[in-house]
């Protein structure tokens, strides 16, 4: 059985007990990660796809250890205009094992059936959205925003919690332009969102200067 999973932004195709490298996660050493974004998955020849993602499907993983990538040289240079540039450049990431895929819950798709029209019926409340809102925290725009999701800091709670190392991390691994954020008061930020303090935010943002402490 083997699946292909969304993690950090890349799909992998892994399958139980297999170590797999992934951009740099929020989750500590040791801990135990869940992946719901389960694109395809195939028992025994059973394919079943999802639009994008199958339902009730996940990956179960360990986080085993973080580390840095081999060092790759970057190289500028313009013609007839004197100008050189060479940086190195280390990728972070985080060395996952993968413990289970779970299927609960997903469907395989139905055979086509005849078109019965049906009573038309009240149309239910929209579930609300997971996660919450991270560019009400100053400094945190909606690419830095989109990078914290997809290391799994979706919530003002798991922010007040990530140290600003952390946070570096993950914006240093991103592949946007995010790596001259400086997210030293992100979490003292969260967790007055967190803890629905939206006055006194707003009162220590104003003392700051995008996001940083004058």
């Amino acid at each position: 059985m083997y699946a292909i999973v969304e993690i950090a932004g890349q799909q992998f195709k892994v399958s139980k007990d297999q170590k797999v490298y992934v951009h740099r996660l929020a989750s500590d050493e040791g801990s135990k990660v869940s992946f719901d974004k389960v694109l395809l998955l195939d028992d025994n020849g059973n394919v079943t796809l999802g639009a994008p993602a199958i339902e009730g499907a996940s990956v179960e993983a360990k986080v085993l250890q973080h580390l840095k990538g081999d060092k790759v040289i970057v190289f500028k240079k313009k013609r007839r205009k004197g100008y050189k540039k060479r940086n190195g450049h280390r990728q972070y990431l985080t060395q996952i094992l993968v413990e289970g895929i779970s299927a609960t819950g997903a469907k395989k798709a139905a055979p086509k059936a005849e078109k019965v029209e049906a009573p038309k019926a009240e149309k239910a409340p929209k579930a609300s959205k997971k996660g919450d809102d991270l560019t009400l925290v100053e400094g945190v725009g909606p690419k830095a925003a989109e990078a914290l999701v997809a290391a799994g800091v979706d919530t003002f709670a798991k922010l007040a919690k990530t140290s600003a190392e952390d946070v570096k991390a993950i914006l240093d691994a991103s592949e946007s332009k995010v790596q001259h954020l400086d997210p030293t008061t992100w979490a003292q930020q969260a967790q007055l969102a967190a803890d629905g303090k939206m006055d006194e935010l707003k009162k220590l943002q104003d003392e700051l200067n995008g996001g940083r402490a004058v």
